[in-house]
């Protein structure tokens, strides 16, 4: 197709400019650029049928009186069309005398709007209206018509939706529109061709029309999207490069055996056996490791990296913020304290001579697991054998990071994990390449913790609850909301909020915990509450993820409105990591947002993190809910994941039956799909590691 924009009709350079302000530079982005609403005007009723009660509808007829009524800036114009059947008036309210000198008594007139029945009078304000001479006007009028979005630009340029689709409709009449999706899939999910889809979404003759059109075009961009997908895992595993991790002596077998103080459940040892399985088939593991906070998966990440070290590799684990890197690294040296492993910690801000004796053990192989945020993904950090890369929080990373952390090794094995539930719309989608396993439940002896919702007013009596607590060895959290924009001001609360505590629990260590603290303090303030020194700790979000105090039975969240749904779980997820029954208290501000009162509504009625993740990405959207511009999601421009998880799911499967039996697209039914996709499939792949 000819992708020339010049040739069009009242086509001036401002109008140019205008289409380009909407990222619209060639005939083929002007017929992708959709309709963002539709007028129905092809509901003509007769007068006497209609119900008045705001339905848009056009009736045609005779004008039979035109009249000024009222006075000054109250004057409107009233002109009544009669169809035979009954009389409806058309209402004006500004320039009545101007808009007089267009109609005529006797001229036969089409109005369409908003029918109202005032009383025995039924009235349309502002219509839209169209001379009428014979039937095929009235045909020409009572049409469905494209409403396309708009800006500034477009305004002073004079561009309206009749021109926008006057331009497409020729560009359609002109050229050829080249069909790339193969028969079959047109012919099983009874979509139109591509230029008889365009038409419909233009210029349709029903809602049916345009509605399977769209429906077309939503299954297009998921389709190209999880093909791709598709083609990834495949060359993934087509590859017979995994490193071959047979060996589970001296370290693993005497974790699994002897070291570790509990039983695994269920969901545990399913996923271990799952990375087994995957690291002994000799090619690259991609698993996602999924499960709610407090499911045990950091056993299962340790599982995994002794399997690395007992087979002569190294594994790094890379955490999202210094505080859970930090926790992670003090967790493994527990764990792991009988064994022979080296681990060490790269975290910003090391000094340099720390930094430089870290670089050298991880280079040198002195180094058998390493801890890190960011900084593991730097240039200057060099693996003498890397076989395992686990990126935990991965939403928090994005993929781009993951494939410069995979190109550090030799196509080492790769474990994601996620405390944030994934709903199942972007586990399709965004982990679309990884196989998933999923911990299930809680381990033993965990109850799941209550949560209510309680105004200010009710803060005495949350505080004796607090005092039964307390004098019966629990502890608690109290946390403030922290915005980026208001920093200072959050602070504030907080150190307020402290002060306020410390005098109304005089009998507690009451600590404090927030971003700006000095790393050392900060981890000195943790492990004096997880030692039971401090009774209450009074934090910011720092304490989100990763800290673990299975004494801590009480949360109260001030503020709470002003977190998001995932954020509320997290922090919940601190709690109920004891046998303690455990409780969370949310108190919002006097006025909370629809948004705000449905979010801490979710948190009372549930504790699935599976139906919160779900809740918070329609809240959302997938973009935000990732947290993440790298997230590898493209910007789908009609398709929805969330509310089309129907058509993903097709798309899915159709492109799953597509590379199983032709993975390179060779086949002459496929060979105009390989044309459009091969483009779309070198810009996905540098995000994983295989460009």
């Amino acid at each position: 197709m000819s992708n020339v924009l010049v040739k069009l009709p009242l086509l001036s350079s401002k109008r140019l400019e205008a289409l380009q302000s909407a990222s619209i530079y060639t005939a083929d982005d002007l017929l992708h650029f959709f309709p963002r609403r539709y007028l129905d005007r092809s509901n003509v009723q007769r007068i006497q049928h209609l119900a008045g009660s705001g339905e848009e509808v056009t009736v045609s007829g005779h004008v039979v009186s035109i009249d000024e009524v009222g006075f000054g800036k109250k004057k409107r114009l009233e002109v009544s069309l009669s169809d035979g059947t009954g009389i409806l008036k058309g209402v004006w309210f500004k320039g009545a005398s101007y808009l007089k000198k267009q109609f005529k008594k006797g001229a036969v007139l089409a109005f369409f709007g908003q029918a109202k029945r005032y009383g025995k009078t039924i009235s349309m304000a502002h219509p839209e209206i169209s001379s009428i001479s014979d039937d095929g006007d009235l045909e020409a009028f009572s049409k469905i018509i494209p409403i396309y979005p708009a800006n500034k630009e477009f305004s002073k340029a004079r561009i309206t939706s009749s021109l926008l689709q006057k331009w497409i409709m020729q560009i359609l009449n002109q050229k050829n529109v080249t069909e790339f999706l193969p028969l079959q899939i047109l012919k099983n999910n009874q979509f139109p061709e591509k230029a008889q889809a365009l038409r419909n979404i233009h210029n349709p003759n029903s809602h049916q029309e345009h509605k399977i059109a769209l429906e077309r075009f939503k299954f297009e961009e998921l389709f190209l999207f999880e093909l791709s997908m598709c083609k990834i895992k495949h060359e993934v595993s087509a590859r017979e490069s995994g490193h071959i991790f047979g060996n589970l002596k001296p370290n693993t077998s005497t974790y699994f055996n002897k070291l570790l103080p509990f039983e695994l459940t269920d969901g545990q040892k399913q996923a271990l056996s799952d990375i087994k399985r995957d690291v002994r088939s000799g090619k690259q593991m991609n698993r996602l490791l999924q499960g709610d906070v407090g499911a045990g998966k950091t056993i299962v990440a340790i599982g995994a990296m002794l399997m690395a070290v007992d087979n002569g590799f190294q594994a790094a684990f890379a955490a999202p913020t210094e505080i859970l890197a930090e926790q992670h690294y003090h967790t493994l040296s527990q764990h792991l304290a009988g064994l022979d492993i080296n681990i060490r910690l790269l975290v910003g801000g090391q000094k340099t001579a720390l930094r430089r004796d870290i670089l050298t053990d991880i280079e040198g192989g002195g180094c058998h697991i390493v801890v890190g945020t960011h900084a593991l993904f730097q240039e200057s950090v060099t693996f003498n054998n890397l076989g395992l890369a686990i990126i935990d929080e991965q939403h928090r990373f994005g993929v781009q990071q993951r494939a410069d952390l995979l190109n550090k090794g030799n196509h080492p094995h790769l474990l994601v994990m996620s405390a944030t539930p994934i709903p199942r719309s972007l586990a399709m989608t965004v982990y679309a390449d990884l196989d998933v396993s999923i911990i299930a439940g809680l381990p033993k002896g965990r109850k799941p913790v209550e949560t209510a919702i309680r105004s200010d007013k009710k803060r005495e009596d949350i505080y004796r609850f607090v005092d039964q607590e307390l004098a019966d060895g629990g502890q608690v959290y109290i946390i403030y909301p922290l915005i980026e924009e208001s920093e200072a001001l959050d602070l504030k609360d907080a150190t307020a909020g402290f002060e306020k505590v410390k005098a109304r629990f005089p009998d507690y260590n009451v600590g404090l915990l927030h971003g700006r603290m000095d790393s050392v303090i900060k981890e000195e303030t943790m492990q004096a509450f997880k030692e039971n020194q401090i009774q209450i700790l009074v934090s910011t979000t720092v304490i989100e993820v990763g800290v673990d105090v299975p004494n801590a039975s009480i949360m109260i969240i001030e503020h709470a409105e002003r977190f998001g749904l995932s954020q509320l779980h997290q922090l919940r997820g601190r709690i109920g990591r004891g046998t303690r029954q455990s409780y969370c208290i949310l108190i919002p501000d006097v006025k909370v947002s629809r948004s705000g009162s449905y979010r801490l509504k979710t948190m009372e009625e549930t504790s699935d993190g599976f139906r919160i993740a779900e809740a918070d990405l329609k809240l959302r959207g997938p973009g935000d809910f990732l947290g993440t511009k790298q997230s590898g999601l493209p910007d789908f421009k009609v398709a929805d994941i969330v509310e089309d998880q129907l058509l993903l799911m097709n798309a899915k499967k159709v492109a799953q039956e597509i590379i199983h039996e032709d993975p390179e697209l060779n086949k002459p039914e496929n060979s105009d799909l390989k044309i459009v996709f091969l483009p779309y499939f070198n810009e996905r792949q540098r995000f994983y590691g295989l460009a």
